[in-house]
């Protein structure tokens, strides 16, 4: 707060962050796979039928091997979605990728690793990062709530490029991810909302 006095504003107003890392990083590469490019609820929905068809969990490599695409499909995945899933399972079975290792691992090698994998990206990479693996210092510049959020924010005319939006963001090290989660709050206020459309 003393270090960005707009951003100051939307944390007393949004209150402490609740930014809390949820470990499990195969389960939340998983997930992130079944909800890109989907709406939340369409998203849920399929991740749900998912889990139900698992026992409640997402499923481990081995189970996810032996399920038949039909199956897969019948649960409202898409080819492109089983596809990548399958080289996710397979990338854990293998040892590509191991949950412990990622923990221990700085957060360029993270993005490195994972987005090996089919169907992922960086943006999953960085929301792995934090929301699984509780890293602090993360900016997800592709994400387009931030850039939305700090448009509102900074009075801004449209949406900041990646560049743009490291600049705004350098104050906040080694927290750029809680200054990122305040970024996302910022786009839930009417009143900022309000003046991001009147600028436009």
């Amino acid at each position: 707060m003393r270090r960005d006095r707009q951003l100051a504003r939307v944390i007393r107003r949004a209150g402490p962050c609740a930014l809390v890392p949820r470990g499990d990083p195969y389960g939340a590469l998983m997930r992130s796979i079944i909800f890109q490019q989907l709406q939340g609820r369409a998203a849920s929905a399929i991740a749900g039928r998912v889990r139900a068809r698992f026992g409640g969990r997402y499923p481990k490599p081995e189970a996810l091997h032996a399920t038949p695409d039909s199956e897969l499909r019948a649960a409202g995945l898409s080819r492109q979605k089983i596809a990548a899933l399958r080289s996710l399972a397979a990338a854990f079975a293998d040892g590509q990728i191991r949950s412990r290792r990622l923990f221990h691992m700085h957060d360029a090698e993270v993005v490195e690793a994972v987005t090996q994998v089919r169907g992922i990206g960086e943006w999953t990479a960085h929301m792995l990062l934090m929301f699984s693996l509780g890293r602090t210092d993360v900016l997800p510049v592709g994400d387009y709530g931030i850039r939305k959020g700090a448009m509102l924010v900074y009075g801004l005319s449209e949406l900041p490029k990646p560049a743009a939006l490291e600049a705004l963001a350098e104050p906040w090290r080694p927290y750029r991810s809680v200054g990122s989660w305040y970024l996302w709050r910022a786009t839930e206020m009417p009143d900022l909302a309000a003046a991001g459309r009147a600028r436009a």
